[in-house]
């Protein structure tokens, strides 16, 4: 049976509910979203003579809340414009409209009786055929399904979203005892290829995989914190971006999440999981007792684990809290040797061997940490899944791991991690000494591009399902090079098409990355047909590397200065003028001159989470690698009649002047940085290399003929020029920007009004990057500029241009 999701009803407007469907909005999906009744006024609407049967008062619970959901910050939809699709109702006036729905997702309070009631009253309603699905974190599905009809219980299951649901990527898919193979094959599919999501296929046991992995590592955590006598912000530390995790790494997390959230599913474990041989893990300890007791949940309640405070001068000062006082102190600073050894190593993967193998109180905590996550994941299979690989899929997508459990212990090494274990007095699964009895010496292999698995009842490597819809760069890079240097790896894609990875630190733009890229372009017109530009890092590129710009302008090697920037320049023109369609495939940050060459591409292939913009006024220039020069002629290109050019040039130049960056792709079609009919933008960034391959084979296909360089730009000359002075010093006068702002900002309007022609003109490319380039390397004379970016660098900020 062929499905269709056109519209989806969502029942339950809280956080979660909301979330949820403002995510179905981002996909292009209608979306119905229903609560319940408020049974009585509040002040306001009495003031204002309503009565519980206006529509406004019947509807406010599931308005108030899509309102603060639309209000919050990071924003759970793509482009506000996008809620337009998301209609509000009530349990009882709209109830009768889930007719007309593909599928309806209940997300009302975690309690067995009153799901069971939105159930019976659905079920009155539900056309039969129609996908219902109970997001939940814990209840168990069979419960849930009792006493429904044959066809609900076919067409049933859990398919439980993280929150926040456009972030997160984990979905988990949990079948009922009756639900049918094709209902879970259907959700399995939709969740990756529409939702964008990891979708994962989990058995109906308490807190199912994620929550039940993730709540045991953090449960580990608050025991293990007072029995080694760490503070919070050594866990914080140790437990962070140095072996890939998130920056609120435990303790900032479970404060983000609130206590209360952690507490209400790690009792569900202890109460529903009598067989777990850590049970005792799951009761909470003394400090958490205390602190739910003293509502200190977390920044729900304005403190938790941390505690932001204002001082009487003003100042803002993050306290931290002590768990032995159980009161709040000054921040303490967190250093061990064992991470100072990591340092030099920029694969998180590769640093777990040396992690374990510390000396001091770092290598002792890893130990006994991974220690015991390796033996309970382990004796979670089968009972949780019977894939190994689901279990890191799961922690990686919902908890923000870069690697999973069993990823992990590759990494430690297995054999190596079993002694590990036995010396802190555990022991694995029995089928892990079985795996290696076997002949397999790791939970993983890779072949021909393929990630493979250790099955367990097979007792041999089995490929990972799924996986032809994705090109995995880690998986080809050795086998598929065709070359390389110090700043990127060029991999074959197959079907005559190359990609370029950057390999450089956060991936900045530098000479030796230019050269690979120039490089690429070289051996693709030559022996193939198109080329990415695109990686599978945290961010696509940062930008340019300042700290290369301040060194020249510091040592006033302008010649020297002047050649890298043009440098840049030919470069990007070299992307937009081959012989060959050159894709750029962005994705996280795209700063700077990573946006510059992301608008030089014949396409670009968007993730949706690409935050993307030229922000070079941060550090006192003006984009110097082509994309001053691109927003003028993106301008003349939008001009439509005379007396609209100044507003759409006025626009084009403040998304420079106010370093705007696009908070998801969609929002950078507003700014003309991606381009409407043209860039495209995929949701699961996963699939994003091959997409980006399939259009660049696609283009070559249909006949890529190389473009004739452009020289019909219209700039405006003095009449634009006037505005853009006029302006600035109005701003300046009113204080509202700099004396040092103001001159990088004429500097950018002399570039895009094409200097001060008296007339308008049509100009080449050529034309206005000289004038970008010679602006930008005036700007590297200025003290003030110089000063901006030495503060950055010594700051450690990353090192955008």
């Amino acid at each position: 049976m062929k499905r269709i999701i056109k519209k989806v009803a969502v029942v339950g407007s809280g956080i979660m509910g909301s979330g949820i469907a403002c995510h179905f909005a981002n996909i292009g999906v209608e979306v119905l979203l229903l609560d319940i009744v408020p049974r009585e006024l509040n002040d306001k609407e009495k003031a204002s003579g309503l009565t519980l049967e206006d529509k406004v008062v019947r509807n406010r619970l599931v308005n108030g809340s899509l309102t603060a959901a639309l209000k919050s910050k990071p924003s759970p939809i793509y482009h506000q414009k996008f809620a337009n699709r998301i209609t509000t109702g009530n349990l009882e006036d709209d109830i009768a409209k889930v007719a007309d729905v593909d599928w309806i997702i209940e997300v009302v309070v975690e309690r067995l009786d009153i799901k069971k009631m939105v159930f019976e009253n659905l079920e009155k309603h539900r056309t039969p055929g129609t996908l219902i699905t109970s997001n939940t974190s814990g209840i168990p599905i069979h419960f849930m399904n009792e006493g429904r009809s044959e066809d609900f219980q076919k067409h049933f299951c859990g398919t439980h979203f993280f929150n926040p649901a456009r972030y997160l990527k984990l979905f988990e898919i949990i079948p009922g005892p009756n639900t049918s193979s094709e209902v879970l094959s259907f959700l399995n599919g939709y969740g990756e290829q529409f939702l964008g999501k990891t979708s994962v296929v989990a058995k109906d046991t308490p807190a199912f995989i994620g929550n039940r992995i993730g709540i045991f590592s953090i449960m580990s955590l608050f025991h293990m914190v007072k029995d080694m006598g760490l503070t919070i912000e050594e866990v914080d530390k140790l437990t962070g971006p140095v072996i890939g995790r998130p920056k609120s790494a435990t303790f900032r997390t479970v404060d983000v999440v609130g206590l209360d959230t952690l507490v209400h599913v790690a009792n569900g474990i202890a109460d529903n999981c009598s067989d777990d041989e850590r049970l005792e893990l799951f009761k909470l300890p003394g400090f958490i007792d205390s602190m739910v007791e003293n509502k200190w949940l977390g920044s729900k309640t304005k403190q938790g684990f941390y505690k932001k405070n204002v001082g009487a001068d003003g100042k803002k000062e993050i306290l931290s809290l002590d768990l032995d006082t159980l009161e709040y102190r000054g921040k303490k600073r967190a250093s061990f040797p064992t991470l100072e050894m990591t340092k030099t190593i920029d694969k998180v993967v590769d640093r777990f061997k040396v992690l374990v193998s510390g000396k001091d109180k770092a290598g002792e905590f890893y130990r006994k940490n991974l220690s015991a996550l390796f033996a309970y994941v382990s004796n979670r299979i089968p009972e949780i899944t019977d894939d190994l690989y689901k279990i890191d899929d799961a922690m990686k997508a919902g908890f923000g791991w870069e690697h999973g459990p069993f990823q992990i212990w590759d990494a430690v090494g297995v054999e190596k991690g079993i002694k590990m274990m036995q010396a802190e007095g555990y022991e694995p699964a029995a089928w892990v000494k079985d795996m290696i009895a076997s002949g397999s010496t790791s939970f993983y292999t890779v072949k021909n591009g393929a990630t493979y698995f250790y099955d367990i009842p097979k007792k041999e490597q089995v490929k990972i399902p799924g996986q032809d819809a994705f090109i995995i760069l880690d998986n080809i890079r050795k086998s598929s090079e065709v070359f390389k240097n110090s700043g990127v790896v060029v991999e074959d894609l197959g079907d005559g098409i190359l990609n370029v990875e950057f390999q450089s630190k956060m991936n900045t733009i530098g000479g030796d990355v230019l050269a690979g890229l120039n490089k690429a372009i070289d051996i693709a017109e030559k022996d193939f047909q198109g080329l990415v530009v695109g990686n599978q890092a945290a961010n696509f590129s940062v930008g340019a590397n300042i700290g290369m710009i301040f060194m020249m302008a510091v040592e006033q090697e302008y010649d020297e200065l002047n050649m890298a920037i043009k440098y840049f320049q030919d470069s990007m023109m070299r992307m937009r003028y081959s012989a060959i369609p050159t894709i750029a495939a962005p994705h996280g940050m795209a700063l700077g001159g990573g946006c510059e060459l992301s608008m030089h591409a014949d396409k670009v292939v968007a993730a949706a989470e690409t935050y993307i913009g030229l922000v070079e006024f941060g550090v006192g220039v003006i984009p110097g690698g082509g994309g001053s020069k691109e927003m003028a002629l993106r301008a003349s290109d939008t001009f439509k009649k005379d007396d609209v050019e100044l507003n759409v040039l006025q626009e084009h130049f403040l998304t420079i002047g106010m370093a705007k960056v696009s908070t998801s792709a969609y929002e950078a079609y507003d700014t003309n940085i991606l381009q409407k009919g043209k860039d495209i933008v995929v949701v699961n960034k996963d699939r994003q290399i091959a997409t980006a391959k399939a259009h660049a084979k696609l283009m070559a296909e249909q006949g890529y003929t190389q473009p004739v360089r452009r020289k019909d730009i219209k700039v405006l000359g003095k009449q634009a020029l006037g505005m853009f002075l006029v302006g600035t010093d109005s701003m300046e006068a009113s204080k509202y920007i700099s004396e040092h702002d103001q001159k990088i900002a004429n500097k950018l309007g002399y570039v895009m009004a094409g200097g001060d022609l008296s007339e308008p003109t049509l100009v080449t490319e050529q034309y206005l990057l000289d004038l970008e380039r010679e602006a930008f390397l005036s700007l590297c004379t200025e003290r003030k500029t110089l000063e901006r970016i030495e503060h950055m660098l010594k700051k450690g900020k990353p090192l955008r241009n």
